[in-house]
């Protein structure tokens, strides 16, 4: 006769131990799902579909012809990436080398250094829209930066550098520069303060000058923090939309598009939501290859030494 065995408390609780950790998660993990997951299912849903409002008879399956589209037959594609990646790379090092010198600089000791720190991280909280119409009015070309230097007798009354197929780059670069660079600052000089300062006393004693220290010391115990802080600006840089769109509107001729402006055109101008779908997953692959690649190849969290 089989005689039942009823359960050990201990082991009950022990299991609702176990299970209390995902249950307390679960909200988020949701969220999360709701929130990212399906607009990413959404996404690459429509990138399969012709999808455009303004032309709903044309709606329906449409399979990889709007990635073969982008492949194949659309040269606006190709100038967008080649700008976003122009963009990227001009911002990333500019931003880095500049913020590491606001770092290094901040983090000495000096009277002021506090009030130096809240201008420096300053620009941080400015909101996007609110950078680009200090910068127009800046780059205003009847009362703005143009009109004093013609006073000064460099370049002409008139002149609108947001407007010169020649100049527009730089200039949104110069305005890009004012809001990212406060962002390294801060990652790097929170770095920098938790290198002991016995290293840097030691080298001293050891006759090393402080470029030696500078690249022996201070850059290898940044490595991990200039890994992830250039990794994240320069997906931020990449989606760049707020700055490019308020500033030049993608102008002069198309010169300043990024490609998740393309999209942005693409999808809320000309409405056509498939294909704008269809190149938001292929900008999507692309972050996704050159993250992976770049953690690779730059050994992110591994042995400073």
């Amino acid at each position: 006769m089989a005689i039942a065995v009823a359960k050990h408390p201990v082991t009950n609780r022990r299991r609702r131990t176990r299970r209390l950790p995902y249950l307390l998660i679960a909200p988020a993990a949701l969220l999360m799902l709701a929130f990212i997951a399906y607009p990413m299912i959404s996404v690459l849903y429509y990138s399969l579909q012709d999808y455009n409002v303004t032309k709903p008879w044309r709606n329906g399956f449409a399979g990889m012809s709007n990635f073969t589209r982008i492949f194949t037959g659309d040269p606006r594609f190709w100038h967008s990436l080649d700008f976003s990646v122009r963009w990227v790379v001009v911002e990333i090092a500019l931003q880095l080398v500049i913020g590491l010198a606001l770092a290094l600089l901040v983090n000495q000791t000096f009277v002021g250094r506090g009030l130096s720190r809240a201008l420096v991280f300053s620009p941080w909280a400015v909101s996007g829209v609110l950078t680009t119409t200090i910068w127009m009015l800046l780059y205003n070309p009847s009362t703005g930066m143009s009109r004093y230097l013609a006073d000064a007798g460099i370049g002409s009354y008139g002149h609108s550098v947001l407007s010169d197929p020649h100049t527009v780059f730089w200039a949104a670069v110069l305005a890009e520069l004012w809001r990212g660079v406060p962002f390294f600052a801060i990652l790097l000089l929170a770095d920098l303060q938790s290198i002991p300062g016995e290293l840097y006393e030691a080298a001293s004693v050891d006759g090393a000058s402080r470029l030696r220290q500078l690249f022996h010391i201070t850059l290898p115990h940044l490595k991990d923090a200039i890994v992830l802080s250039t990794l994240l600006r320069a997906v931020w840089e990449f989606n760049n939309v707020d700055l490019l769109y308020t500033l030049t509107g993608g102008g002069p001729a198309g010169q300043t598009t990024t490609l998740p402006l393309y999209v942005a055109n693409t999808g809320l101008d000309g409405h056509d939501f498939g294909y704008a779908s269809a190149l938001t997953t292929v900008a999507f692959v692309i972050l996704l290859f050159f993250s992976v690649l770049y953690l690779r190849l730059s050994k992110f969290g591994g042995d400073r030494t």
